[in-house]
């Protein structure tokens, strides 16, 4: 764990400091094949609604919030608390940007990043003379 970032919540327009959370780099595995590049990324405790994944002029950023419901005055030792998890890559432009898929099982974020008809691999048939 590393910085420390405010969360800030947003009602009625007005904006209020809701709490601090570190910051954490979730853990990634990438895979690819001829028609797509798939990433999971680690976020566990993360529901659907916190979670950003913008995809902008090559670079792919992931945002993901984990907040814990605490009740005043019930833990007296406390180990799991509110997180951000970041990370940032860079990925081909050959991304198919309208055909991105996300989703988010048990903690953890997959991403479906298909190439475009452009980026696959051709085999280029010979002919003979």
């Amino acid at each position: 764990m590393g910085n420390s970032k405010d969360l800030v919540k947003s009602e009625g327009g007005k904006l209020e400091k809701a709490l601090k959370a570190p910051v954490v780099v979730p853990l990634v595995d990438i895979f690819e094949n001829d028609d797509e590049i798939l990433l999971y990324a680690e976020m566990p405790g993360v529901v659907k609604d916190e979670v950003t994944v913008n995809l902008d002029n090559g670079n792919l950023d992931l945002v993901g919030y984990r907040k814990m419901n605490k009740e005043a005055g019930a833990t007296e030792w406390e180990e799991f608390g509110n997180l951000e998890y970041r990370r940032r890559f860079s990925v081909p432009q050959t991304i198919d940007v309208a055909k991105v898929e996300a989703e988010l099982k048990d903690g953890v974020l997959q991403l479906h990043l298909p190439k475009s008809e452009a980026a696959k691999p051709k085999r280029i048939e010979i002919k003979a003379s």
